[in-house]
């Protein structure tokens, strides 16, 4: 089955910390469609072509160069297909190589293992058992190693693999399914996202913190299956909740974030600042989710009082560019003006070269320039700057 194919269920490992956190949700949300996106069906196809090479290097008897060679040639028929999918998918294998290599004797390797997460996750009668499917997981040496491959690129940045319920549970669900054959002690979790310059986050648990989290989890999947339990609407919790544009306890919330008025004094305070910051992203970000909700509603021929879906501004484009700039220099404009000469940026020239090519050719052509100022959270990585002149700099100016 393609990964396209596969079918969530209800209480899956990919939305835990929405239905984890926000236990009605999931019940919510089941009446909206679960509409897909360019970035979801590109991803899809780098997980498949992942899962090709990863299974070339683990089972090479059963799955050889020649099958993997004919089942790339198809994967690249896909009109999202892009060449940069090779290196990244590269990256990713290399990756598990490098973790294979140091288990003192060869580990077991199971890819895209789809594991049972019925003791932990109660499911509807029209669906099958709870479960998820692990991109890579590694068994030996009293280890279990869970790895999970993301082609995409995270609003947040880097996905942290500590504590984050979606590998946990894929955790839980291997441990279920190789306690009986191997010894396991220690639980090691992987996410690798190539296409970030941070992009590996590594974490590891034991085995009794793993399973502590598993009752956790039986309690907060008993109140997700009723639609029980409090709404929590957040940034991060409705980003992709199917009923984040018309849920109520989120508009709610965030109109009375948008109106919130401060007291006295005038000016609010620099702390006051920081905390409007925080709780003003999803309002910025619910108005938008329900202005696309409601564009959509108008469009299918719904009223929403007070709005309607009119034509945007319009675009004019050639009907044919090479057969229009033909007549256009034949009757006397000059090619030069129709063509807009422009070199390729680094980052264009990388991806045409490659990175190992760029490297050893064109790596002392290239100064990396600062960045503009941009305003994150204090728990962003980077190094904070100032415009403040400090002391030291003070005194080297008046030297």
């Amino acid at each position: 089955m393609g990964h396209a194919e596969r079918k969530h269920s209800l209480l899956s490992p990919s939305g835990a910390y929405q239905w984890m956190a926000c236990t009605p949700s999931a019940m919510l949300a089941r009446q909206f469609p679960d509409t897909g996106s360019p970035a979801a069906a590109e991803g899809t196809l780098a997980h498949e072509l992942a899962e090709l090479k990863v299974r070339n290097y683990a089972h090479t008897v059963e799955f050889g160069k020649r099958k993997l060679t004919a089942a790339i040639k198809k994967l690249k028929e896909n009109e999202l297909w892009d060449d940069e999918m090779m290196r990244y998918t590269d990256d990713y294998l290399d990756y598990i190589k490098a973790i294979t290599l140091k288990f003192p004797v060869s580990p077991h390797v199971d890819i895209e293992r789809r594991v049972s997460l019925d003791r932990y996750i109660p499911h509807l009668p029209d669906e099958g058992e709870a479960s998820g499917s692990a991109d890579c997981i590694l068994v030996g040496n009293g280890i279990i190693h869970v790895i999970d491959f993301k082609y995409g690129k995270s609003p947040d940045g880097r996905v942290s693999a500590e504590w984050n319920p979606q590998m946990l549970l894929y955790a839980l669900g291997a441990y279920e399914a190789y306690r009986v054959l191997y010894r396991i002690e220690t639980v090691r979790m992987s996410i690798v996202q190539p296409r970030l310059p941070d992009g590996l986050s590594e974490w590891e648990c034991s085995l009794d913190e793993l399973l502590q989290f598993g009752e956790y989890v039986k309690e907060r999947a008993a109140l997700a299956i009723k639609g029980e339990g409090e709404f929590k609407p957040a940034l991060k919790t409705c980003r992709y909740c199917r009923a984040r544009g018309e849920c109520k306890a989120r508009a709610e919330k965030n109109v009375e974030l948008a109106f919130l008025t401060g007291t006295d004094p005038a000016l609010i305070s620099d702390t006051e600042m920081g905390d409007y910051l925080r709780k003003g992203r999803d309002v910025a970000r619910w108005l938008s989710d329900i202005q696309e909700t409601a564009l959509k509603k108008c469009l299918a021929g719904k009223m929403v009082p007070g709005w309607k879906a009119v034509e945007g501004r319009s675009t004019r484009v050639w009907t044919d560019v090479d057969e229009a700039f033909g007549i256009l220099e034949s009757r006397g404009v000059p090619q030069e003006i129709l063509w807009d000469r422009r070199p390729l940026t680094v980052a264009q020239a990388e991806k045409v070269l490659g990175k190992k090519e760029f490297a050893e050719k064109a790596e002392d052509c290239v100064v990396k320039k600062p960045g503009n100022p941009a305003l994150v959270e204090e728990s962003d990585k980077r190094p904070a700057i100032t415009n403040k002149v400090t002391a030291a700099e003070a005194f080297k100016e008046e030297c």
